[in-house]
């Protein structure tokens, strides 16, 4: 069985990856819609949104959506990222009508109750409580915020306690309305799956909503920058990082099997120059982080306040050195740890949804395992110091630290590094 695309007459694109031998479904509504597409006074509406579709329909109320897919051992959830949200549920397949359903009833019918937007308020309000108090989170949306300054892409997707406060129903359902069209939505379902079936059941689910044209975000500005927070802490958060490539950039493999070589595993070089070799950091990585029209390249390390000097001057040295390219043998272990990496994920329904609906909202097209693994496997090993000194030269790293972090040299001197 092969995986298939139909797409309905008001523009929703339905999707089918049947997995043999499977009992169950993965299935899920992805919106070509986040935290990038709002303003400054709506920051934090596309994940206010995604909260509140659960919380009642014109058919149903919240207590009935958590009871009838709980009744059939099912899972819903959803997720808000900067560039799209996502619906998601996981049933066994004598039940995908169900979910199907219920996906359909709240993207069409939510209510959006007033006195549920007041308790969902709270709620959220007790989440970005939660992620300030949680530094290896909020030290990423610190460097976010440093790297794209002033602009959608750069504030936090939870939005503030202040900005949450105010939010309305009328603004919520407002920009539900005008962002949610069936053209900027994809439908996907992978594990036991008829197409045909799931085809005419989404038909009947979203086959009423309208168009609503394309969107378009504001462009991604990397600046970078210099931010320090000084909490108390036991240990010191770190990240430094630069401009990275967008998902369609000639480099974007080549990005992802460098930061695998730097910092992607126990035999990177960070992990073995900053916690084997010096003891620094229990926790030090590098990552990217890919959008349409931009990305990031980064490095980050946890250690404690004694050794945040120590830790970043470390962790400076080896992005640096990386610009002077990879040996054969990290480059083939990269590759190897990216290959493993996407062939285990294949296994997981779940997984297979999500990697597809990312694929048609970002290239209008899935993209085979083969294919993804040919690309990496044609990043060749003389690319890679390149593609390093294109990412970390220009002198314009974005440096956040979080916690005791008195002892750290300036950002000017950590710009000086790289230029």
């Amino acid at each position: 069985m092969s995986l298939r695309i139909t797409t309905l007459d008001n523009g929703i694109r339905i999707v089918s990856d049947p997995m043999e031998g499977l009992e169950t479904t993965a299935l899920g509504v992805w919106v070509d819609v986040g935290a990038r597409f709002e303003t400054a006074q709506l920051n934090g509406v596309s994940h206010f949104l995604e909260h509140m579709a659960f919380k009642g329909t014109q058919r149903r109320s919240a207590l009935a959506i958590a009871e009838e897919i709980e009744a059939v051992g099912g899972h819903l959830n959803a997720y808000t990222s900067r560039e799209n949200t996502a619906y998601v549920a996981r049933v066994l397949k004598e039940h995908v009508p169900l979910a199907v359903d219920i996906l359909g009833d709240i993207l069409r019918n939510s209510t959006i109750p007033d006195d549920e937007v007041e308790r969902e308020r709270q709620v959220i309000i007790q989440e970005i409580g939660q992620t300030l108090d949680a530094p290896d989170d909020l030290v990423f949306d610190l460097f976010q915020e440093g790297a794209y300054p002033d602009q959608p892409l750069g504030r936090s997707i939870l939005g503030t306690s202040e900005g949450v406060g105010q939010m309305t129903r009328d603004s919520i359902a407002g920009y539900m309305d005008e962002k949610y069209g069936a053209d900027r939505m994809v439908v996907v379902a992978s594990g036991r799956v008829d197409h045909d079936h799931f085809v005419a059941l989404c038909e009947d689910a979203f086959g009423g909503l309208a168009r609503r044209g394309p969107l378009q975000a504001a462009p991604a500005r990397y600046e970078g920058g210099d931010l320090r927070r000084e909490r108390d802490l036991e240990q010191a958060h770190l990240v430094i990082g630069f401009n990275g490539v967008a998902y369609e950039d000639d480099d974007y493999y080549a990005a992802q099997v460098l930061a695998t070589v730097l910092g992607g595993g126990m035999s990177s070089r960070l992990f073995q120059e900053v916690r084997e070799k010096r003891g620094l950091a229990y926790s030090v990585y590098a990552f990217t982080a890919s959008y349409v029209d931009g990305g990031l390249f980064g490095v980050y390390a946890g250690c404690g306040e004694s050794d945040a000097g120590d830790t970043a001057s470390v962790v400076c040295d080896e992005i640096i050195k990386i610009g002077d390219g990879a040996g054969e043998a990290e480059t083939d272990r990269a590759r190897a740890q990216l290959k493993a990496g996407l062939l285990m994920s294949l296994e997981s329904p779940a997984a297979r949804c999500e990697q597809i609906a990312r694929q048609m909202l970002i290239f209008g097209r899935p993209i085979p395992g083969s294919e993804i693994i040919e690309r990496i496997d044609a990043v060749a090993v003389d690319s890679l110091g390149p593609v390093a000194r294109r990412l970390i030269g220009g002198g314009d790293a974005t440096f956040v630290a979080l916690g005791p972090v008195a002892g750290i040299e300036s950002c000017e001197s950590i710009r000086g590094r790289f230029c």
